[in-house]
């Protein structure tokens, strides 16, 4: 399937009745209800659904949004949190999202886990990219010390990630939805590649899977950490679906698919079982015309990859 995040627009709309009908009229039957979505519009898109005007795939943790955070902000509370009250309050709000996603019939919910507390070496990665220097000593010797830095402390975190896919994995069995494990852009985030395979090994099943982000994980293959289309490969007996969109060199992502030229769409696809959801999420910036102009190319290429 199809679908468009509600990320590309929510910010724009007061009702959530004229963001579903926006949508439709693009030429989207399915939507994932994302994070960051004002608690006023649930009552409309809820009424689109089960009206059977859209049908929606999933949800984006946090849905609905926690009232005391004023932006959009996914990971203002940590399952890995050296507080305790925020991994409890991060536990709370995804049971919710859990329990809104069953009231949407939506299979899944998409979660970010967490991050190891250490200084944020990716954004200086890719501003070493920017500038042509990934080849240079500097960006050797930055990104060893990143991984030195964060492997000597990520066992914690990745306990605490651990923990609490146990209990999301209960929550998630019994009210019927997937817990989809997104895949990060930043190295800092848990988990990382070798952490979300260890994860993988334990909790895939039934109700916990991976969720590819194109645009994330082309991000880390532009600063050399990992391989594209070996990593998704690798993933794909797991995958839940994926979060669809381009990335500009080297790190400026959530572009329009097929429009910036970063993500290798063709040869990465052929790793996506077929019926999997593929939603495009997009930056509130990009503009509708854009959007609309490569639907088409991406349902000529692809389909709606069901």
């Amino acid at each position: 399937m199809l679908a468009l995040s509600t990320c590309w627009n929510s910010s724009r709309h007061t009702e959530g009745e004229e963001l579903v009908q926006e949508i439709i009229e693009m030429g989207f039957d399915w939507i994932e209800v994302s994070h960051g979505l004002k608690i006023s519009l649930l009552p409309g898109i809820l009424k689109m659904a089960e009206a059977g005007k859209i049908k929606v795939c999933g949800l984006h943790n946090f849905c609905p949004s926690p009232v005391e955070v004023m932006i959009d902000a996914p990971d203002a509370y940590e399952f890995t949190s050296h507080r305790a009250f925020d991994r409890s309050r991060a536990l709370d709000l995804t049971f919710k999202t859990i329990e809104m996603a069953t009231r949407f019939g939506a299979g899944y919910v998409v979660v970010h886990m967490g991050s190891v507390p250490v200084a944020k070496f990716t954004r200086k990665l890719e501003d070493l990219a920017k500038a042509g220097a990934i080849h240079d000593r500097e960006f050797v010797r930055l990104k060893l010390d990143m991984i030195r830095k964060r492997e000597r402390i990520a066992p914690l975190y990745l306990k605490r990630a651990r923990e609490a896919l146990e209990q999301l994995g209960e929550q998630a069995e019994k009210h019927g939805v997937k817990i989809a494990v997104e895949s990060r852009s930043a190295y800092e985030d848990v988990p990382n590649e070798r952490e979300m395979e260890l994860i993988m090994e334990e909790f895939a099943g039934p109700h916990i899977g991976y969720w590819h982000d194109f645009g994330h994980v082309q991000r880390k293959a532009n600063l050399a950490v990992l391989d594209h289309g070996d990593w998704l490969g690798r993933m794909a007996k797991y995958l839940i679906g994926c979060h669809v969109h381009d990335v500009e060199w080297p790190a400026r992502d959530h572009r329009v698919p097929l429009t910036a030229g970063g993500v290798d769409f063709p040869n990465l696809m052929e790793f996506v079982p077929k019926g999997a959801p593929l939603v495009w999420e997009l930056s509130p910036r990009r503009r509708k015309e854009t959007v609309l102009a490569q639907l088409p190319k991406w349902l000529e290429l692809y389909g709606a990859w069901g």
